[in-house]
């Protein structure tokens, strides 16, 4: 089995579902990217959980519409670069 390729959340293309790395987050690990983290883990950004961009703001692609379970929420793109996730193929059922 081929290693899984990980990407932003920003980077992932509107509609197509993903699944939140165990990673979760990418940044520098400085003081700030930690509250972040934080914040990002307490509404739902988890390992596993499944994500998908419902919409993008115009112009610049932000704020993000993004589901993540059964909620909806608002990202800016800084929030969603710091989010790593691995894409879904269309069809494939994300382990539990």
């Amino acid at each position: 089995m081929k290693p899984v390729e990980l990407i932003t959340l920003f980077d992932l293309p509107q509609g197509q579902e993903g699944t939140v790395s165990s990673g979760g987050l990418a940044g520098s690990g400085d003081a700030t990217d930690l509250e972040l983290a934080l914040r990002l883990f307490e509404i739902g950004f988890v390992d596993g959980e499944r994500v998908r961009v419902v919409a993008r703001g115009y112009p610049g692609g932000e704020p993000l519409a993004v589901r993540v379970g059964n909620t909806m929420f608002a990202l800016r793109r800084f929030e969603a670069e710091r989010v790593l996730v691995a894409p879904l193929r269309t069809g494939q059922v994300a382990s539990a």
